[in-house]
């Protein structure tokens, strides 16, 4: 009886032992394909990171590319687009080249675009401005939203703006000096992207 019950202890822990045996290579395994999995999401930010700066890399070219094209003023630049469109259109086209209407802020710009439109779309277009007053009459914004601060109305002759309610949309005008007008948004106009640029 003594022996039966040593056989059969032994057994177990010979039982034991082995399921023991086969449980801690399952774990090694575990841990072994966990830190496999750190490893490859580790591996997926990297690259998802220099997907990230690849794209940026390839904004900054075309941006560069388009800039060169263009005009620079202090933190941006301008580029001509001689082709009429309405203000929408033109609008539509700006924003997905990057950029929007171009709005001066300060007179210097205002000079500056002026004199560029002269010499890459003609000196007798006017062009579209990045400049409305189609949510409320009279409050003019710029394509963000946010009012206009710097504005350069035509006033000694016509008194800008004057068309009310059927003239929401602002042009610069080659012919006088670069003063705005407003204008229908449908009407057709050459325009100017700009983008920022650091």
């Amino acid at each position: 009886m003594g022996r039966v019950r040593g056989l059969r202890l032994v057994l177990c822990l010979l039982l034991l032992t082995h399921c023991a045996h086969q449980q801690a290579p399952e774990k090694k395994k575990g841990a072994k394909k966990e830190s496999t999995n750190a490893a490859i999401e580790e591996l997926k930010k990297q690259i998802e990171g220099i997907v990230f700066d690849l794209n940026l890399l390839k904004e900054q070219q075309s941006l560069q590319s388009m800039c060169l094209r263009g005009t620079k003023v202090p933190g941006k630049c301008f580029l001509a687009e001689p082709v009429k469109k309405t203000f929408h259109a033109a609008s539509d086209d700006c924003v997905a080249k990057g950029g929007s209407l171009g709005t001066p802020v300060n007179g210097d710009e205002n000079d500056m675009l002026h004199a560029y439109v002269r010499q890459s779309v003609g000196p007798d277009e006017p062009v579209w401005l990045g400049v409305n007053d189609m949510v409320t009459e009279g409050q003019w914004l710029d394509q963000s939203g946010s009012d206009v601060r710097f504005k350069n109305w035509e006033t000694e002759i016509t008194t800008q703006p004057d068309g009310g309610r059927s003239q929401n949309c602002a042009t610069l005008s080659t012919t006088a000096n670069g003063k705005w007008f407003d204008e229908s948004c449908r009407a057709e106009r050459a325009s100017v992207c700009e983008f920022n640029i650091v």
